[in-house]
């Protein structure tokens, strides 16, 4: 986004005074910059801003739908990245609403569009809020290794072995369920039971979740 764009440059202002606890400040910022926004993708922009600022389920999904419209009538890719967010947003407060098919139709869609999201910490945020939708919604089936895991993560918390969570909490926090994702965690799996630095018990856990995500493709 161009920071010199007026509408952006009050976003900005509005981010600042939410970093700062100035809730009621940055949603005059953001009101400010619906108001003068001059095409669809400013007020994309604003109305992704106002949706965080409101009372009500209703009203925070009434300006994340109308965020995502705004996006749909930008012509170009200025938007492209901005799709999975948007569907995680909606998503999400159709789940506030108590609607857990309409939120698990909209972790879906955001999916498809993960791969537009330019790479950083960004995107490794919006996998990470597609991922807890999708298991959350039971549009993702769970993976056998998923309870040897949890359980694994409670024991490295208690010792403070971070090096070892660092290592393999990102990947299964991401995970989408596709075969890339099962890839990446069997990777992360084998690089800490490489390193045989963790006590034995953990370390048989280790090599039993590790067989489970390959024997799913043994399987296939």
């Amino acid at each position: 986004m161009d920071p010199d764009n007026p509408v952006v440059r009050l976003c900005t202002q509005g981010m600042q005074a939410e970093a700062e606890g100035r809730d009621i400040d940055a949603k005059g910022f953001f009101q400010q910059a619906w108001g003068i926004a001059g095409d669809d993708y400013e007020a994309c922009i604003a109305a992704h801003y106002l949706a965080r600022h409101q009372s009500t389920p209703q009203q925070t999904l009434h300006w994340n739908q109308e965020c995502l419209n705004r996006a749909d009538l930008v012509t170009d890719d200025r938007v492209r990245g901005f799709y999975a967010s948007l569907h995680v947003n909606i998503a999400q407060a159709y789940g506030d609403l108590g609607e857990p098919d309409r939120a698990r139709e909209h972790f879906e869609r955001a999916t498809a569009h993960i791969d537009d999201v330019p790479p950083g910490q960004y995107a490794d945020w919006t996998r990470v809020a597609i991922a807890e939708g999708l298991r959350s919604t039971g549009a993702r089936r769970p993976r056998e290794a998923d309870a040897l895991l949890a359980a694994l993560f409670t024991k490295f918390c208690e010792r403070g072995d971070f090096k070892a969570l660092g290592l393999v909490l990102p990947a299964y926090l991401a995970d989408l369920g596709t075969e890339d994702d099962r890839v990446r965690l069997a990777t992360a799996l084998h690089m800490v039971h490489a390193a045989r630095w963790l006590p034995e018990d953990e370390q048989d856990t280790l090599s039993e979740a590790i067989s489970s995500l390959t024997s799913v493709v043994a399987v296939a």
